[in-house]
């Protein structure tokens, strides 16, 4: 049985009509360049970095002005970076609005923003040279002390996980910032360059307190304009931007839930950008051949996972059983076509501390129903299976429902929109669920702390609410290691432990996928699925 809950409304167009194109689901269906030797090889090096500027280079000529509309699935959950549950959200307001001490360019590798420049003092004390020349959209000075407010802030928010390893904030004078740590902590720079280190006016973080969600308010080309909940967020240029201006005039960011919708918006010039494509999708838009489909390798990856604080799943042969009645790879040529790459954990290949030797677990309808024999269910059970409402993730659920009839499971699929599908699962309501997660920062410490850690429970984004006292020692010893190899054993150690307890069940890495007018030029997404506008032009 199939039932869907809380459906997002329908957005109305006037060329709605063009939805009779829809395809069925096949089968089971900005500165000058800078140059810096910090590496983005997940290790602590104590060297130091300098630069004139603070963006990536400039893209091909183009005409300035004008608005890029992008038309997206779901509306942002939030647009405080401290309570932002989801890159679809902090792509909004990431680079944009909101900019941080340091950022990674399209190689990945870290730059100055903020910050001119900084080094390791010792192993534990970081010093950041912030830029002289820079205010917030309302006014407000950008200086040391803004660092220090933004960062304390967050450590009193639901991301304070991310910020844990600090123990001191120094405002040393106002363009000097030190960043006293507990332990060592390797990933530092890769969490400043994420959203959740996004700097925020102390202005309007006092003024506005928890409706800053509302009133965002940072240093970025872009400045909030407007947000109507359920239709769409708009963004305009920033006069007195401190870096390169950018060339647009506004982005407005339009919420378009159905998929083929939001395809027709482009080809019919109504939108410029459709972002999440389904992989459904795609095959039309490269045939088409009006629009251009954009493709990406991304961070993040999609997995089945389960409550292990709801029965049966808690008992682990369940879930083992479970594992090995899924066939993982009929889901990903089936149900995704192939798009992207077959996940063996919960981050992508090129994630730091991807580990390419982690084995899930095989399918084998044999073993399993021995396993769900030993855990007392040889009859299986029933159980609630939930999903948000993409399409691909709906023909998944139908296909997972198909698969374990064979081993006496029946499953109930609940079909949920977006966000209420996030703070259900956040509050620990699910059973068994299809979801995914996109890292931030391109490092192993992002998924394992979020996701496996157990301070984690929650809205943080352990809502398999798994809890492994040795996982967790793994983790925090991963997050003080500074030699690279010895990071990457660590991961490895504590990935094959979640997969052998098997808290997930890995289906696909991630793919960026969007549909790009061609009238659009410099527009990219980045691995992490930060939709990135500040170097677009619309012709």
């Amino acid at each position: 049985m199939l039932k869907r809950l809380a459906k997002a409304p329908r957005t109305a167009r006037s060329f709605i009509l063009i939805c009779a194109m829809t395809l069925g689901i096949a089968g089971c269906s900005s500165g000058n360049g800078t140059n810096t030797n910090m590496k983005s090889n997940g290790n602590a090096p104590k060297t130091e970095t300098t630069a004139e500027t603070g963006t990536e280079k400039e893209a091909a000529p183009a005409a300035a002005g004008g608005t890029l509309k992008i038309a997206r699935l779901s509306d942002a959950t939030s647009l405080d970076p401290h309570y932002i549950t989801n890159i679809a959200s902090a792509s909004v307001i990431h680079r944009t609005v909101y900019e941080m001490l340091v950022q990674r360019d399209k190689n990945m590798e870290f730059q100055p923003m903020l910050a001119k420049e900084w080094k390791q003092l010792d192993d534990l004390t970081w010093e950041f040279k912030l830029r002289d020349d820079v205010k917030f959209h309302d006014g407000t000075p950008f200086n040391a002390v803004a660092v220090k407010a933004t960062i304390a802030r967050a450590l009193e928010s639901p991301r304070a996980v991310v910020f844990k390893m600090v123990q001191e904030i120094k405002a040393v004078d106002d363009h000097t910032l030190q960043i006293v740590l507990k332990t060592p902590f390797s990933p530092l720079l890769s969490v400043l360059a994420s959203h959740e280190s996004s700097i925020m006016s102390p202005k309007a973080m006092e003024t506005y307190g928890k409706e800053l969600s509302l009133h965002p308010t940072g240093t970025g080309p872009f400045k909030f304009e407007s947000w109507t909940p359920g239709e769409e967020v708009v963004l305009a240029k920033h006069e007195g931007y401190w870096g390169e201006p950018v060339k647009l005039d506004k982005v407005v960011y339009m919420v378009v839930p159905e998929d083929t919708t939001r395809l027709a918006m482009v080809e019919t010039g109504e939108a410029d950008i459709a972002d999440g494509i389904p992989v459904t999708e795609m095959a039309r838009v490269e045939g088409a051949g009006v629009v251009d489909l954009y493709k990406s390798e991304a961070f993040g990856a999609e997995f089945i996972g389960f409550n292990v604080k709801k029965k049966p799943f808690d008992n682990m042969k369940v879930r083992q059983a479970i594992s090995h009645a899924i066939q993982r790879e009929d889901i990903f040529q089936g149900v995704y076509n192939g798009a992207g790459k077959l996940a063996n954990s919960t981050m992508g290949s090129k994630v730091f501390g991807y580990s390419d030797k982690l084995q899930p677990y095989p399918y084998d309808v044999t073993k399993a129903k021995a396993l769900l024999a030993e855990a007392g269910f040889p009859n299986g059970f029933k159980a609630e299976y939930w999903t948000n409402d993409r399409k691909e993730r709906i023909a998944l659920a139908e296909v997972v429902q198909s698969q374990l009839k064979e081993i006496g499971v029946e499953l109930e699929v609940k079909v949920m929109e977006y966000g209420a599908y996030l703070e259900s699962t956040a509050k620990g309501e699910q059973q068994m669920f299809m979801t995914g997660w996109g890292n931030a920062t391109g490092d192993a410490d992002y998924n394992q702390s979020n996701m496996f850690l157990t301070e984690s429970h929650g809205t943080t984004g352990n809502v398999t609410f798994y809890s492994n006292p040795e996982v967790d020692a793994l983790i925090q010893e991963g997050r003080k290691e500074t030699d690279p190899e010895k990071r990457k054993e660590i991961y490895h150690k504590a990935q094959e432990i979640e997969l052998t307890e098997a808290a997930i069940i890995p289906i696909r890495n991630l793919q960026n996928n969007a549909a790009i007018s061609k009238k659009v030029k410099g527009f990219w997404i980045n691995p992490s699925g930060y939709l990135m506008v500040n170097e677009a032009s619309v012709e």
